[in-house]
């Protein structure tokens, strides 16, 4: 734990017992209140002898103590909890003493808090999804009130991460944060990363590893090379790659520990891609979640500003940006027409297999000509870049400067077929529950487009699912890669692109550029699907070389 915290044990309040909360919430008060006391009469006698921490460090640590409690009133599931930790600030207020106060608007910059739902007023069975994710990670994070627009999502995506980082398993769980810490780091994350250093050291991590990954085993510093090539370019992953992992001599991996590693890599590499295009905010407790400052005329950030993230209630919206509700209205109409003749078409003819190919090998081109509005570089700060090597890497379309990479036929390795089983025999129960998670993001639907009912939307979904696998080179025989370009317009793929290949580049302005008239929590759907079809193909390639290197 960080320092300030050590002292308090917060694991009493992830209880579902109320009496066993109030003993801990108690304890709480009682330390907050100590250490209050110390650090005012330090300030009014200064030459007072201390107990060998600074007055700085006094205060940092009681800072941390108290924006803890902060997240707490504003995010646990437990009304007795929100509510005695709302009290104990207060208290702490009155001591003269400043207390945190959240920053920002809730738990995305992109999406109105309002329209998101609110802790204690949920029904009974989010209730009890939410008491889980809390008893299990001592918070209810950004990303889940997020993914909370789509419950079945929510509770295979944590019945999964769950399993990974905390049930019986091939690696222990120090080493199973720092490996999803190495992954956020790769697209420089740094609210992942922040959660998993404080993870980390919760369940006795070395603290040295955290001043970069040359101070952690050699072990993990051997898996940086796998972790550069999966996060950005997963087609170069070779049975030479999973060779030198495995035959390390003293350093070497089991191939049940490896699959456990890329099954980790491959998660926090996507679940940096939803951090990014939801734009989810730093968590209340986190740096960037809170400030002891009192509320200004401008609540916002400049940074803020110049990057796009500020929100929509604070500032004016750009005249280029206001477009017509009948103009966002018409592109819903040509959408869904599009689906209809697309439909009609398939009805009457399908292509020959030669031409499916040709019109795969085109979008495949065309993918590569893509490209965000910021394609710059984007320089990652020291606290993140130092969770990896080689910090110039960084992703590359496949078939630039005349480099050929062969396509990957789904045909001839598939999730299904071939990786759920490789999984599953090395790592029990994973697979099961990764399977579990495609399926429902791949099928989600609610049979709504913006303000229209009763629509099947799995070409469209489709389509979304495949231009990203096409964009790794990986093809399906039996689909028509004509209807992408009939089906994702220039704005969503420029979205779908940033958010799957450079997510730290995302922008709100990219967020709402496309589909305009639909949902927050469409868009969200949205990038579930990307995550999962991300996830899919990274997992596709390494699995792919591990079954190589076996046979």
């Amino acid at each position: 734990m960080a320092e300030g915290e050590n002292e308090v044990r917060w694991d009493g309040l992830c209880s579902r017992d109320s009496t066993t909360r109030e003993t801990a919430l108690e304890n709480i008060r009682q330390t907050i209140l100590r250490k209050s006391e110390c650090l005012r009469l330090v300030k009014e006698t200064p030459h007072r002898p201390s107990d060998g921490l600074s007055n700085t460090e006094s205060s940092d640590g009681l800072n941390k103590l108290l924006a803890h409690l902060l997240m707490l009133s504003k995010r646990c599931p437990f009304k007795d909890v929100r509510e005695k930790s709302e009290f104990i600030l207060k208290s702490i207020q009155e001591l003269g003493i400043r207390i945190p106060r959240p920053l920002g608007q809730g738990p995305s910059r992109f999406i109105p808090e309002k329209e998101i739902l609110q802790v204690g007023s949920e029904d009974a069975q989010m209730h009890a999804l939410f008491a889980d994710s809390f008893a299990a990670l001592g918070r209810l994070d950004n990303i889940t009130l997020v993914m909370v627009f789509h419950p079945q999502y929510l509770e295979s995506f944590l019945k999964t991460q769950h399993y990974l980082l905390q049930m019986d398993g091939p690696l222990p769980l120090h080493y199973r944060h720092y490996i999803g810490i190495m992954a956020a780091a790769r697209h420089q994350c740094s609210y992942l990363v922040n959660l998993h250093v404080n993870d980390f050291l919760h369940v006795g991590g070395d603290p040295k590893w955290l001043n970069g990954l040359e101070n952690a085993p050699q072990k993990l510093q051997n898996l940086g090379e796998l972790n550069k090539v999966l996060a950005h370019r997963p087609w170069l992953i070779t049975k030479e790659h999973i060779e030198g992992l495995l035959k390390a001599e003293e350093h070497s991996w089991s191939l049940a520990e490896l699959v456990h590693a890329v099954v980790l890599l491959t998660h926090y590499h996507s679940l940096a891609s939803f951090t990014f295009g939801c734009g989810i905010s730093p968590e209340i407790h986190c740096d960037g979640g809170h400030t002891f400052r009192p509320p200004s005329v401008s609540n916002y950030c400049i940074c803020d500003i110049t990057n796009g993230n500020h929100s929509v209630d604070e500032m004016p919206v750009n005249s280029a940006e206001n477009v017509s509700v009948s103009d966002s209205f018409f592109e819903v109409e040509a959408l869904m027409e599009k689906m209809r003749q697309l439909q009609e078409c398939r009805d009457e003819e399908e292509a020959s297999q030669e031409e499916m190919a040709s019109r795969f090998e085109i979008e495949k081109r065309e993918s590569m000509f893509v490209f965000s509005s910021d394609d710059d570089e984007v320089t990652p700060a020291r606290d993140v870049s130092r969770h990896f090597e080689d910090t110039s890497y960084g992703y590359k379309d496949f078939s630039r400067h005349g480099m050929h990479v062969p396509t990957f036929r789904v045909q001839d390795y598939c999730w299904e077929d071939h990786g759920y089983s490789l999984v599953n025999r090395l790592y029990p129960d994973v697979g099961q529950l990764i399977d579990e998670k495609f399926h429902i993001a791949y099928n989600l639907t609610y049979n709504t487009m913006a303000m229209h009912k009763d629509v099947d939307t799995s070409m469209l979904r489709r389509a979304i699912w495949n231009y990203i696998h096409c964009m790794f080179g990986i093809r399906y025989d039996d689909y028509d890669y004509g209807e992408i370009n009939q089906l994702l317009d220039r704005s969503f793929k420029v979205y779908i692109k940033t958010v799957v290949c450079t997510p730290e580049k995302v922008t709100k302005r990219m967020y709402e550029s496309f589909w305009r008239q639909f949902k927050h929590s469409e868009k969200v759907h949205v990038n579930l699907l990307l995550i999962e079809a991300r996830m899919q193909a990274e997992l596709l390639y390494a699995l792919r070389a591990i079954t190589r290197y076996m046979t």
